[in-house]
């Protein structure tokens, strides 16, 4: 719901529990009125009135209180726009007018020339906002321009919260106090990387359980930044938008215009907890596609062959993962060109004629006739020097003229930004898609920006924008053309995250760590802002060859997995019929509780730092509790569960035991769910009757 006052220059967004509320004074000057429990129309406009702060020497009135401050005037925060054209530096604006259509609240703003649109959403209690950039005027430099700036409201004691990490140790979850000055994360690579997704939360005090949180997050795929910053009066500001740094991030000339991405804040009353149920609805009714759609259980080949792949080999892993109830086959890296290695064929995506000589269609059409999906794995972005691709064509990648052109993994990166290589890949890959049924696509980006160069264009730094968005334009091109094919992102595991690659893939790879005791910790930070819905989760080999050497079981290995997309992607050649039997028991319990799991509401039982590791979700009637002991040791006390979420008033049935409950529902880890020693694991299921 968005209201406006009388004068047409007060604003109020409204969702179920929450407001948000924006003033434009006589000045122009656009301040922040509300973010927090929902508010009326009168209360926001009272919020108007009230005087600011007091004038102190070598301070701003405008600091800490615009809604989104620009460089140049009477302010000393970081800018959330800067412009540069040939005669200056910096915005003076001035408010044209406001339009508010269907759910959106656009605000209108010029300065000489260059038009500057606010624009705000509400979904749910999640708002949206983006700026859009317009030139009418003599060409400019767009320095900065960040989505969004958010200002929380005056507390003690502020405390961070932010995801962190590196390749296959993803999403670790970090709390601290924010002190004074400003906490920078980002990404300077080239995609949203391993090292921090787009996220953060505030709180003031909050448990899992209760509290306020503020948390915000940034739907864009490329380079990016997030910066809090806590100012000398000690108010807090969170801005955010695309791109590292401030050196330049596009050139508009007249006529043209940028859109940044989606930065999305919420605020919540109920603790961390809530503040992710409520990001998980968000974006499952308006992120994922086809998010009411169950994801199937998948089986990869990867660690199985690597690249020793043949069609036989292939047929013959198949044939296993149906029996074990697996519904979608993927023939990963080594189908295509002369990839025998990762030295050779990116680029050249056609099949490899030694391996597959009547291309993909045989094998894909056994593999639906044993009742599964076809997928296949590819890495468009990427070409090996090695490849009739980059022999054809050695100026389509990024480069630096009279510099080595580095590689990582005998790669280089493709410069999706220039159209001959954009209609090249969708040539490649819309062929590719309609040679053979193929039904899923894993895509894959395994090295960041380094030598980041386009010679002969007059504004090479383009290309960390437009790569991106060329990205998400091959994306839209091809779901469109192509509207059976479900599409995964990857990125050397969870390198590619975000709410702007979420928009335009069915499931994203979570990390490269299939170990499933690291995987709790990762999938425990993953769930503060991301839905199980989306979150591919596989069981593999014991011992865990790829990183660690750990033993563990197949149970632990399942019940770990299930937690989120399961799949599997051990070598099924070398399982034992008593593995591969009580594979299939769990791949059918998974089926029975995968609705719940993947659009159920989730409540975080337990962390892993412990014992015991317990997650919950519930839909509807049903109830799903995954459990899991990493150690036991004699006389030690863990206690009891408490489950989340149910009805206190209502009786529920345990379908492990048959025992029924009332009320707060308890479970004891040794007595109710089964779990006995180091590395156990079980499922616990409740219906309400």
């Amino acid at each position: 719901m968005i209201e406006i006052g009388e004068d047409g220059r007060t604003w109020l967004l409204s969702g179920p529990t929450s407001s948000y509320a924006l003033r434009l004074t006589d000045l122009d000057e656009l301040l922040h009125l509300h973010w927090g429990p929902r508010i009326t129309l009168a209360d926001a406009e009272s919020l108007a009135t009230l005087p600011g702060p007091p004038y102190r020497p070598f301070e701003s009135r405008l600091d800490g209180r615009e809604e989104y401050p620009v460089e140049g005037g009477p302010r000393f925060v970081r800018p959330a726009l800067s412009v540069r054209t040939q005669e200056r530096r910096g915005t003076e604006w001035r408010f044209e007018a406001y339009e508010s259509e269907d759910d959106e609240l656009r605000l209108r703003f010029a300065d000489d020339g260059l038009g500057v649109t606010l624009h705000y959403r509400m979904r749910g209690d999640v708002v949206e906002r983006w700026v859009t950039l317009a030139n009418e005027g003599p060409s400019l430099e767009l320095l900065r321009a960040d989505s969004a700036t958010w200002t929380l409201p005056e507390r003690d004691g502020w405390r961070l919260s932010q995801l962190h990490g590196r390749w296959a140790a993803e999403s670790r979850l970090a709390r601290s106090p924010l002190t004074y000055g400003e906490k920078v994360i980002g990404s300077r690579r080239g995609h949203t990387g391993h090292q921090h997704l787009p996220w953060v939360a505030l709180d003031s005090g909050a448990s899992e359980e209760s509290g306020e949180v503020y948390g915000c997050a940034l739907g864009w795929s490329g380079s990016w930044r997030i910066c809090v910053a806590q100012l000398p009066d000690a108010r807090v500001q969170i801005s955010g938008g695309a791109g590292y740094d401030d050196s330049g991030l596009l050139r508009l000339e007249p006529g043209e215009s940028f859109t940044t991405p989606v930065f999305a804040g919420l605020w919540s009353d109920g603790g961390f907890g809530a503040a992710s149920r409520t990001w998980h609805a968000y974006q499952r009714a308006y992120v994922i596609p086809d998010a009411d759609q169950d994801r199937p259980v998948l089986f990869n080949s990867w660690e199985a062959t690597h690249f020793d792949i043949s069609e036989e080999r292939q047929r013959k892993l198949a044939r296993r993962a149906a029996e074990m109830g697996v519904e979608l086959f993927v023939v990963d890296d080594g189908w295509f060109g002369a990839r025998t290695s990762d030295r050779a064929g990116l680029g050249d995506w056609t099949p490899n004629p030694e391996r597959f000589p009547q291309g993909l269609k045989p094998l894909a059409d056994d593999v639906h006739a044993l009742g599964m999906q076809f997928g296949i794995w590819v890495e468009p972005e990427m070409v090996n020097p090695d490849s009739e691709l980059y022999r054809a064509h050695p100026d389509w990648v990024q480069f630096q003229p009279g510099r080595t052109r580095t590689e990582f993994r005998n790669q280089l990166v493709l410069n999706l930004a220039r159209p001959d290589v954009q209609e090249y890949l969708w040539e490649q890959l819309d062929g590719l898609l309609s040679s053979a049924p193929i039904d899923y696509v894993k895509w894959d980006f395994n090295r960041c920006f380094t030598d980041a160069g386009w010679p002969g264009e007059p504004y090479p730094q383009k290309l960390w924008v437009e790569h991106v968005e060329a990205l998400y334009g091959l994306l839209d091109r091809l779901r469109a053309e192509h509207p059976g094919v479900a599409f995964e992102s990857c990125s050397g595991g969870g390198g590619r995250i975000d709410l702007g690659i979420m928009a335009r893939t069915d499931q994203v790879w979570t990390s490269d760590n299939t170990d499933p005791l690291d995987r709790l910790a990762i999938q425990h930070g993953f769930s503060q802002i991301h839905p199980a819905r989306i979150m591919a989760a596989w069981v593999t080999d014991s011992p865990n060859a790829q990183l660690n050497g750990r033993i563990s079981s197949l149970r632990f290995r399942f019940v770990s997995a299930m937690a989120g997309v399961l799949g599997v992607g051990g070598d099924l050649a070398d399982w034992s019929e008593s593995d591969l039997v009580e594979a299939r028991e769990w791949v059918d319990l998974y089926k029975e509780i995968r609705p719940v799991v993947q659009r159920g509401d989730l409540y975080r039982l337990r962390p892993p730092e412990g014992g015991l590791s317990a997650v919950q979700y519930v839909r509807g009637d049903e109830t799903v509790v995954l459990a899991l002991l990493q150690a036991q040791h004699h006389g030690e006390p863990v206690a009891p569960l408490r489950l989340r979420g149910l009805d206190p008033s209502a009786a529920y049935e345990c379908r492990e035991t048959g025992e029924m409950y009332r009320g707060a529902v308890l479970l004891h880890h040794g007595l109710r769910t089964g779990l006995r020693g180091d590395f156990d694991a079980a499922v616990i299921r409740l219906r309400r009757i």
